[in-house]
């Protein structure tokens, strides 16, 4: 695979494996929920985008593609919104597209892709940046540069984050007005929340669960291996990134930055890993929580608004999907994730990725850039559908009607904890993902169950980080 060219024989395997049992989302992608309407025409003279079906619908899609032709009345623009059920669905479908010769130009992709996609079909988008620097620093003196630093790979900047989402805990107000308890402190330990479990238990139902988690790299287990001072694989940070860092923020928020995140060895066996897999697996014996389900967590919308739940992890995106499942703001609340050793917490961001195979990349650049803008952010995520990556964006306006009432949380997250960071996700991501959701499931079958799938989820994981992508 060249910097120009990729073989077809080569995309080909590689999107076997991002179809097959190594999907990028952890969840084998179905070859046949390809459809004509997924793969565009060939080359019309248009600057294609490939973006996420659920993610952007028609409404989206519009705005995107009348403010563009504003900005640049000659460029012509196709958006094509993949209908896809996840993130794996949806890049299966990417590397189809790529290996019938009808590649898009851009694609959206979220942090689980980053890597991925920058080892092997991104181009890094240094030398535009650099030469755009005057007319970008408005958007990085906007952008935390946690966001940014989780799009760099080896150095370089491969996307613009335009949206994020940290793994905060929603409340339901309902619940813990039945279970009399105050809301929780911002500082809030795991002891607390264990606590707080056990009130809303006592005081509902059969059919109530406190807490809910789906088993996923975000949202899942994480969180807890983060709040307890560890990482699925060891972390550090690779050397580079001055030229932005220097470019573009003062002292005080480059201090610690480097040029993008490595993940490397497994440390499942690790004794905080165990912990906080103990700490569940107790949690499920006293039915305090569920076992771990796979999915989105899509239909969690209804039972938490409906009080069968009391308390789950979630970003800024369910402001708006609470909203419209019918809760006033003052039906629920969100607060950071308890702290255990640590209250570092994990997140996730997306942005648009520019492919190799593009011949219009001066136009994508010019899209990527129109993309992060703040007056197309605002027309773009008007339903709080996401939290955006423009700090300035959050405001009480915004969350008026949707809520929550701490809705500075969401990027306070951030800003108020430093060390928070991005989900571990190598170029190995979905072998690793993979390897995560099955042994979390048979690890928390019961607490003798931990030790013996965790030794067996590192011999995998060891496996799947040896694999040349």
């Amino acid at each position: 695979m060249t910097d120009a060219h990729l073989t077809r024989r080569t995309l080909l395997r590689y999107g076997a494996y991002g179809a097959g049992a190594a999907a990028l989302a952890g969840t084998a992608a179905s070859w046949d929920r390809l459809t004509g309407a997924d793969i565009p025409g060939r080359d019309d003279g248009s600057l294609v985008v490939a973006t996420l079906g659920p993610a952007y619908g028609p409404e989206a899609v519009r705005t995107l593609t009348e403010g563009f032709k504003e900005v640049h009345p000659d460029i012509k623009l196709r958006i094509n919104a993949v209908q896809a059920v996840d993130w794996s669905d949806f890049f299966a479908k990417i590397l189809t597209q790529i290996a019938a010769g009808t590649a898009p130009d851009l694609v959206y992709v979220a942090t689980e892709g980053v890597q991925l996609f920058a080892e092997r079909l991104g181009v890094a988008l240094d030398k535009w940046v650099k030469r755009d620097a005057d007319e970008l620093r408005e958007y990085f003196a906007d952008v935390h540069p946690s966001l940014v630093e989780s799009m760099m790979y080896e150095g370089s900047l491969y996307q613009l984050p335009v949206e994020f989402n940290a793994a905060d805990m929603y409340l339901n107000r309902q619940v813990l007005d039945r279970a009399g308890a105050g809301f929780p402190a911002a500082d809030w330990t795991r002891d607390d929340f264990t606590a707080l479990l056990r009130e809303m238990k006592r005081s509902s139902g059969s059919q109530f669960t406190p807490y809910f988690w789906t088993n996923r790299l975000w949202g899942g287990v994480v969180p807890w291996l983060f709040a307890n001072g560890t990482n699925l694989l060891a972390e550090s940070k690779a050397p580079g990134g001055r030229w932005l860092w220097d470019g573009f923020y003062p002292a005080a928020e480059r201090r610690g930055r480097g040029g993008g995140f490595r993940w490397t060895t497994p440390q499942a066996t690790d004794v905080r890993v165990e912990e906080a897999y103990d700490y569940l697996a107790s949690l499920i014996q006293e039915d305090l929580c569920t076992r771990p389900e796979g999915g989105n967590g899509q239909n969690l919308v209804g039972v938490f608004s409906t009080g069968r739940v009391g308390v789950t992890p979630a970003g800024g995106f369910w402001a708006g999907g609470l909203h419209l499942a019918g809760m006033k703001a003052a039906d629920y609340d969100v607060q950071y994730f308890p702290r255990w050793r640590t209250q570092r917490m994990q997140f996730g961001a997306a942005g648009y990725a520019l492919l190799r195979t593009s011949q219009r990349q001066e136009e994508a650049w010019e899209f990527i850039k129109y993309a992060a803008r703040r007056d197309t952010l605002m027309r773009l995520f008007e339903t709080n559908q996401t939290t955006p990556a423009r700090r300035s964006m959050l405001t009480a306006d915004r969350y008026r009607e949707t809520g929550p009432r701490h809705w500075q949380v969401f990027y306070d997250t951030l800003d108020k904890f430093p060390d928070t960071g991005p989900i571990p996700a190598p170029p190995q991501v979905a072998e690793v993902e993979q390897v995560l959701l099955k042994h979390t499931g048979t690890a928390l079958a019961s607490r003798r169950s931990v030790g013996p799938a965790l030794r067996r989820m590192q011999n995998d994981l060891e496996r799947a980080m040896e694999r040349e992508i």
